[in-house]
């Protein structure tokens, strides 16, 4: 128990966790690893000393994060010899944890050796070029520093993060040769910037007085653009006005003419309505008046088709009448033949229903007539006694007193006014003014007969 106690304290106290910005490269016998880099081998092992045998280990630590070498106060040559002093910054990374731990055991003896390096890269470009090219183009001698080392960095497992820069030139001790050319250059700056002002200076007033020429000149051309523009628009108003005057004199004339049009229309419609009108009324008046004398004619020719239907009934039904007894008469003279005395007998009969017959229709007749007997004898009953007496006084009272006695009766009154009927005067056509409107035509003519 108190070994496994022990282990797991041993274990604790031993175990390492390599951060994020640092590689651990582990020397175990023969073999190499790198910790914090490798995803195989992770970030976590045991430092067991390396006296253990085959446990023990020896551990080189270097960081995978940027750093920086500054090279300040650096003296240096141009290519005439001129001594000067240089300030230096370059920034670099572990590419390769592997090369450098092979190189270096630790990272302070690496930025030692990088220091050398560049060192070396800056003597050798900055010797090659002059003091005034140098001074003028600092960023070119950056680049050149960086293309100088970066083949030489490589076996270090190093590689620059970004290009180095030359940051500062002064003079060394007891020289003056950068303070005479930045005096050479300060005064040639003067005498630039002088030179520029003045020129500035004429070109500003010489750029003033032609602006203010040609602010005159665009002020009179755009017075000269205004008074044409004012004499145009006043011209274009004034034609404008005069086009809309005619166009609305056009156009008052176009309404006149349009508005007599319609009425001009309006009432050649009103004419044509009102002939139509008359048209219609005048046909219908004719209308009216061929109906009413065609309803007339046709009333007559019922009247006088009824009035014959109705003689030719009465004709029919007398004639009838009339021959009934006749017919009867044949037939019972047939049927009497020649019996004498039946014959004789029926005479008796039928003259005494005759003499009945005339004797009450004659007492009738009396009670309301106005009567004259006139009698030429002594007993009024008595007759003529021959066909002679006609011609006499006592004939024609007898006559008369048989037409007025043939009067009383149905039959005998009808045929006294049938035959002494008075003959009507002949009709006058009436003849009925057509309208006032109606078109030619004959005149109707309606009888009143």
């Amino acid at each position: 128990m108190a070994l496994v106690v022990l282990a797991l304290l041993l274990a604790i106290l031993f175990r390492r966790v390599v951060s994020t910005n640092v590689v651990h490269i582990i020397q175990r016998g023969r073999a190499t690893t790198p910790y914090g880099t490798n995803p195989d081998a992770g970030n976590v092992y045991y430092a067991w000393p390396s006296w253990i045998p085959r446990f023990g280990v020896n551990v080189i630590q270097l960081p995978v994060s940027n750093f920086d070498l500054t090279l300040e106060d650096y003296e240096a040559y141009d290519t005439d010899r001129v001594p000067f002093m240089v300030h230096v910054t370059s920034f670099f990374r572990i590419a390769d944890t592997a090369i450098a731990a092979q190189r270096v055991d630790s990272i302070a003896a690496l930025k030692e050796q990088l220091m050398q390096i560049v060192q070396g890269a800056v003597r050798k470009v900055l010797a090659s070029d002059k003091i005034d090219a140098i001074m003028l183009e600092r960023s070119k001698f950056g680049a050149a520093f960086t293309s100088e080392v970066i083949e030489q960095l490589k076996q270090w497992g190093v590689e620059p993060v970004k290009s180095m820069e030359l940051m500062d030139i002064r003079d060394a001790s007891g020289s003056k040769v950068i303070s005479s050319i930045m005096a050479k250059k300060i005064s040639h700056i003067e005498m630039e910037s002088r030179r520029e002002v003045a020129e500035n200076k004429r070109a500003a007033e010489t750029a003033e007085i032609e602006a203010q020429r040609e602010i005159d000149m665009r002020k009179q051309e755009a017075e000269r653009a205004v008074g044409e523009k004012t004499a145009e628009k006043q011209k274009a108003v004034g034609i404008a006005q005069e086009q809309a005057r005619q166009e609305i004199l056009t156009q008052e004339k176009e309404t006149r003419e349009r508005h007599m049009a319609v009425t001009r229309v309006d009432e050649v419609r009103r004419a044509e309505i009102e002939r139509d009108k008359q048209v219609v009324a005048a046909e219908q008046d004719k209308q009216t008046t061929v109906i009413i004398a065609e309803g007339n004619l046709a009333a007559q020719q019922r009247e006088a088709e009824g009035i014959q239907a109705l003689g030719e009934a009465r004709a029919a039904a007398e004639k009838a009448m009339q021959l009934a007894p006749v017919e009867a008469q044949i037939v019972l003279a047939k049927e009497i033949g020649e019996n004498a005395s039946y014959q004789q007998y029926l005479m008796t009969i039928e003259g005494i229903k005759g003499y009945i017959v005339v004797g009450g229709e004659q007492a009738r007749a009396l009670q309301s007539a106005d009567v004259k007997v006139i009698a030429n004898t002594g007993n009024p009953a008595e007759g003529m006694s021959s066909v002679m007496d006609l011609f006499t006084s006592k004939g024609g009272t007898h006559l008369a007193a048989s037409v007025e006695a043939f009067a009383q009766s149905p039959l005998g009154k009808a045929f006294l006014d049938k035959a002494i009927k008075p003959v009507a005067p002949p009709a006058t056509p009436i003849v009925t003014p057509a309208p006032a409107n109606a078109p030619d035509s004959p005149p109707d003519v309606i009888s009143n007969a």
